[in-house]
């Protein structure tokens, strides 16, 4: 029997072994919940870093060094198309993953959220204003179609430092950065005369953060990172902390979605005494500063924040708990990388995963946890 039947019958092969450092292990799992467990759940898929590289005289030599081509990216969002097909993993490596879902049906997603660098430079450089080739690239993949080169399932988009950091000419430096916000405005900004195809419940003008509720489930999306002011943008922590006292107050389970996270990578500081950025340096923050960091986790406190997705790095899949929040990274989509994440009435379940050829699916490590049940205006823990 290959590897894709039995993958497809629920059976998995044993290379489907987490490739991470031994300090990002597979983590211990939570007890399962028992049979209280909530018919109704959410199942939706996230991913991270497509860098998105063709230009109009083709794809640069170093990203086709990097695995960043439409090739890599078709096969991302074929096995991301197959996952109806499949079975939420018993086992990984021998192992049992503990997963409330284990060896159900994983069933059609409701949607695919992006966390970030979904161009690899600005959007795709062009000599006058107008879309970017990258922009157009990442549009013809990850926008949602009935092809086979297109994702299937709805697509929440996000920005990272690749998308937000180049400058235009100097008569017009915000070019680029406009057209990738654009782009999240068009996909996700309702206004009076314009709803587009996935409005936003809670949207914010100034920063392009951005909230939506699937069912009880509350979700925010921060772009860069809530709180992000460089190049320009402007602070959305104030949206943010605004946000969840008005939608998600009441224990309310919410899942938190940007580009940094708080990994060694994310983390790194100025070392003068070894004239590099390292993530031991009291220096100046490279991406985001440990003020920046606090702040977030300040503006969480007190609520029922079940996990943050993040990416930025991206050949370590990765799950950590910082704070007492548990946080997920899979690893780069241009690599294959993704999270398959199913909320239900009083559980979590997440198995890390990478595309394989053909439309195969490897998965690489799981996580499950209870979560208090949100009953209304009220939550208890069973």
């Amino acid at each position: 029997m290959g590897d894709t039947e039995r993958l497809r019958k629920g059976e998995f092969p044993r290379r489907t072994v987490l490739k991470a450092t031994a300090s990002l292990a597979l983590l211990p799992l939570a007890t399962r919940p028992g049979n209280a467990a909530s018919r109704k759940s959410t199942t939706f898929v996230f991913t991270c870093d497509v860098h998105a590289c063709l230009m109009h005289s083709g794809l640069a030599p170093e990203c086709a060094a990097e695995g960043k081509t439409d090739a890599n990216l078709l096969r991302h969002v074929h096995a991301i198309n197959a996952l109806p097909d499949y079975a939420w993993p018993s086992e990984i490596h021998g192992r049992a993953t503990g997963l409330v879902s284990a060896g159900k049906a994983i069933g059609k997603p409701r949607g695919v959220v992006v966390g970030g660098d979904m161009t690899d430079d600005g959007g795709g450089q062009v000599a006058v204003p107008g879309e970017g080739t990258q922009l157009q690239q990442f549009s013809h993949r990850y926008a949602q179609g009935t092809g086979e080169d297109q994702i299937h399932f709805p697509v929440y988009v996000g920005l990272g430092n690749h998308d937000l950091d180049q400058n235009g000419p100097p008569n017009n430096p915000d070019w680029y950065r406009r057209e990738l916000r654009d782009y999240v405005k068009l996909n996700h900004r309702p206004s009076v005369f314009f709803k587009p195809a996935l409005p936003a419940s809670d949207y914010d003008d100034d920063s392009d953060d951005y909230a939506w509720d699937w069912g009880t489930l509350h979700l925010v999306q921060g772009e860069r990172f809530f709180g992000d002011t460089s190049e320009g943008a402007i602070n959305g922590l104030p949206w943010l902390k605004q946000n969840l006292a008005a939608r998600a107050a009441h224990g309310r389970p919410v899942v938190v979605f940007q580009h940094y996270g708080w990994d060694p990578f994310s983390t790194l500081e100025w070392d003068p005494a070894r004239d590099i950025f390292d993530d031991t340096g009291p220096g100046p923050a490279r991406w985001w500063s440990r003020a920046q960091r606090k702040a977030l986790l300040n503006a969480l406190t007190g609520y029922n924040v079940i996990g943050i997705f993040h990416g930025h790095e991206h050949v370590t899949p990765m799950i950590y708990n910082v704070e007492g929040y548990d946080v997920f990274k899979p690893k780069a989509a241009f690599l294959g990388g993704f999270a398959l994440v199913r909320v239900g009435g009083n559980f979590m379940d997440v198995v890390l995963a990478e595309a394989r050829d053909g439309g195969e699916i490897e998965f690489t490590n799981a996580f499950s946890k209870p979560l208090r049940a949100f009953r209304g205006r009220s939550a208890q823990r069973i």
